[in-house]
């Protein structure tokens, strides 16, 4: 076998293990098994999946793969090509846990190593793309040491890192 044709059948075992770990994604949501989920899933297929989009970013798919009418579901056909390509280009790629550390520790002006359930609202809800209070609520339910009322963020850090492998 020369080696472009090597080349290539190790890319096509890529492409089909990619295709395989979001069609597995895609069912675990696809509740009447007939390849559709409802679209207020998608955002979480897609973070299963190592990626971390912005809302806006969320959007901008959910708009690629609806249906020119809007039907509440987004179908597997239409989803597994998008979601192949952004995975090959490594697309919305998890910010790296030393680059976290450094923003929390810009946020923590006393240097003590945490920030209080006050603070880590304000900067949530107030500044960048503020968090929705659902989103909120979820984060200061794994975040929050309710015996201190603070994030100890060095620990929170550890639980939001996603491992690549």
């Amino acid at each position: 076998m020369a080696t472009e044709e090597k080349e290539v059948a190790v890319a096509e075992s890529i492409i089909v293990d990619i295709q395989k770990k979001i069609t597995d994604a895609f069912e675990v949501f696809d509740h009447e098994c007939n390849k559709t989920v409802d679209v207020r899933e998608i955002g979480t297929i897609i973070r299963s999946l190592g990626c971390c989009p912005s809302e806006g970013d969320l959007h901008d798919m959910l708009a690629e793969v609806e249906e020119e009418e809007p039907t509440g579901f987004i179908r597997l056909e239409k989803f597994l090509p998008m979601m192949t390509r952004i995975l090959m280009e490594r697309r919305y790629r998890p910010i790296p846990e030393d680059i976290l550390l450094r923003a929390f520790e810009v946020l923590d002006q006393n240097k003590c190593g945490h920030l209080t359930k006050e603070e880590l609202v304000k900067y949530m809800t107030e500044e960048g793309e503020p968090f929705t209070q659902e989103e909120m609520e979820e984060m200061l339910s794994a975040a929050v040491d309710p015996e201190t009322n603070t994030v100890r963020y060095k620990d929170y850090i550890s639980m939001m890192v996603v491992d690549e492998n």
